[in-house]
């Protein structure tokens, strides 16, 4: 064998070890940055939205048809029911179990008289919905449903439940991603909430 047929020989033993070792240093770089991010601290919920200061960006949502509250048929969601009141908008669906962890938080929410507590039917099937209200109850003043996630979409959603406060003026003021928690609703909303309204929240 020549010196050239050598060389070109061990040329090609070094490009078919380098390709086979290739996979694996994908790999492992993918690995350490996964690493990296879970190992960070950051929570997903503090990722801030490029909304907040913006307009929400409403859709007048058809409504879920059977819902009632007080006995009453549930309105449908649209901007101009928000219209010049404190909203939370929550974004849930009866197949998230964190939504089903988080309901009693917003049962709460919706018997603060500063809020008003809409809903965003996310990706659901109305009769499963309704079963989920009827079974926890049903802390919505509007519901609207967004059965392909048009809305969600257009608010950032990056994965339910999740929730936005809306000023009165249709401003986007906070926003949280995941179940709030006893940490986020002392740290995020009650501030946004009392930021909002220049008032700090009642007693009781």
């Amino acid at each position: 064998m020549s010196e050239m047929e050598s060389n070109a020989e061990g040329t090609g033993t070094r490009m078919r070890v380098i390709l086979a070792a290739l996979p694996l240093a994908i790999f492992l770089g993918l690995a350490l940055i996964f690493w990296t991010q879970l190992n960070s601290g950051r929570n997903i919920s503090d990722i801030p939205s490029a909304l907040i200061g913006t307009k929400a960006p409403w859709r007048d949502l058809e409504p879920l048809a059977g819902a009632v509250k007080d006995g009453l048929p549930m309105p449908a969601l649209t901007a101009e029911g928000a219209k010049g009141k404190l909203t939370l908008v929550n974004f849930w669906a009866s197949w998230c179990v964190p939504c089903r962890q988080e309901h009693p938080v917003i049962l709460a929410l919706s018997k603060d008289p500063r809020l008003n507590v809409v809903g965003v039917n996310y990706k659901d099937g109305s009769e499963n919905a309704l079963r989920f209200l009827g079974e926890l109850g049903n802390p919505f003043s509007a519901i609207g449903l967004d059965p392909v996630g048009k809305m969600a979409i257009d608010w950032g959603v990056y994965g339910i439940p999740e929730s936005y406060l809306v000023g009165p003026d249709g401003t986007i003021l906070y926003k949280k991603v995941g179940p709030f928690d006893d940490k986020s609703l002392k740290e995020g909303l009650y501030p946004a909430i009392e930021k909002a309204l220049g008032a700090p929240a009642p007693a009781g």
